[in-house]
């Protein structure tokens, strides 16, 4: 694993790890919604990868890491931007958004298909 520094939006040096490659065996298909404008944001249904240890995820070049239970509306935090992020699997009746619905979550072309299978499994 490379080791990695990036700054915070505090100005703090943070260390991570970036796998050398993301392994499919550790991706799960998530829905992933952006908290830091409100309690609805921008959101998409995505392949999130996983660290070895589960504690960080990475998609789409953004590197996220656990709240552990002290987010409000949220559990994760984008480690650069600091902005928090609710990341859950996605649900079978498609009403991923906190209050409900699904109004505007975008599905990643890559997952497509994939995702449309997954749900009408659950």
């Amino acid at each position: 694993m490379e080791k990695n520094k990036i700054t915070n939006q505090y100005g703090q040096e943070i260390d991570f790890e970036l796998p050398k490659e993301f392994k499919i065996e550790r991706s799960k298909i998530m829905y992933i919604e952006d908290k830091s404008g409100g309690l609805e944001g921008n959101s998409r249904i995505g392949r999130v990868f996983f660290s070895k240890s589960g504690k960080t995820l990475y998609y789409r070049g953004l590197i996220f890491q656990s709240l552990k239970g002290m987010g409000f509306k949220s559990n994760y935090v984008e480690i650069e931007s600091g902005d928090e992020y609710w990341i859950s699997g996605p649900r079978k009746d498609q009403n991923d958004r906190l209050y409900g619905g699904n109004y505007g979550v975008e599905i990643d072309e890559d997952v497509k298909s994939e995702y449309l299978e997954l749900i009408q499994k659950q």
